[in-house]
């Protein structure tokens, strides 16, 4: 799984699978569900940490669902699959706006509908209007006023996959979006260009505190284990500065969550996903 997670680590999954569409999805499900296979969904892999000795069962990547297409007005219709920067230039192009936020926010919409992915106080739930789940084999579409969601999450029920998502916007001249991107992906360029693998930040910040800023008070910056450091460029950033294995982040996560909690008070919560055998 190293080679399809973004911070390169993660031993094998016994099968990896990518399904063309939601009927092939639907077929391996099913197939997988009789001989009581275990799977997992993802995306790009860009917000996970596989442990070292791998994923036992199925992992299923949904890169195919990649589509995006107009709905209704002032409604696009994204994959799973479709990159977050690519929904936003498809709106652009149609003199709509409104998700500017998630432009340089590495990722699928999979995985920023799953996590309410957002910045500048703005999350993409709250600009979507619906969601089609594959959910105990079944395709439905559920309205986003009658799910449970906040800060970094969306509660779902196991097993559900997100096959795709449609989001409400407002027109917006090219330029005004152009400006959105622009200043979006300089401001993470100028904060969040760390230079080596990374999953993003990888603890959710506390309500009114910034993750980063604890993890600096407790003198953590460039803290490294094995191969995976705490970024000297972002301090809520661990990267994988060569050679390092899932255990090595883990332990780097422990170390950084027993030190802020001494600082601080506060026990930071991963943002990452850790999947895989103990």
């Amino acid at each position: 799984m190293s080679n399809h997670t973004s911070l390169k680590v993660g031993g094998p999954a016994d099968l990896y699978a990518v399904p063309e569409d939601a009927e092939d999805l639907q077929n391996l499900i099913n197939q997988l569900s009789k001989q009581s296979i275990p799977w997992m969904a993802i995306g790009r892999g860009y917000n996970l940490l596989v442990r070292d000795k791998g994923i036992r069962g199925t992992v299923i990547s949904l890169e195919r669902f990649s589509g995006i297409m107009n709905d209704g007005e002032l409604g696009i219709r994204a994959g799973a699959g479709a990159e977050n920067l690519a929904v936003v230039r498809f709106a652009q192009e149609r003199g709509l706006g409104g998700i500017g936020f998630i432009s340089g926010i590495p990722g699928t919409v999979g995985g920023a509908i799953r996590m309410n992915a957002g910045a500048y106080g703005e999350g993409i739930l709250d600009r979507t209007r619906c969601m089609t789940l594959l959910r105990s084999g079944q395709l439905c579409e559920l309205c986003i006023s009658a799910m449970d969601y906040g800060y970094r999450h969306l509660n779902l029920e196991s097993g559900d996959i997100i096959l795709e998502a449609v989001f409400t916007l407002e027109e917006r001249a090219h330029h005004q979006t152009e400006e959105e991107i622009r200043k979006d992906l300089e401001l993470r360029r100028s904060k969040h260009h760390v230079g080596f693998p990374s999953a993003g930040s990888f603890f959710k910040n506390p309500k009114n505190q910034a993750a980063w800023r604890m993890i600096d008070a407790a003198g953590l910056r460039g803290t490294r284990v094995g191969g995976a450091q705490v970024s000297e460029v972002h301090s809520n950033f661990l990267v994988n500065c060569g050679g390092a294995t899932a255990q090595d982040f883990l332990e780097l996560s422990s170390l950084v969550k027993n030190a802020v909690l001494s600082t601080s008070g506060v026990t930071l919560e991963e943002e990452v996903r850790i999947v895989g055998e103990q």
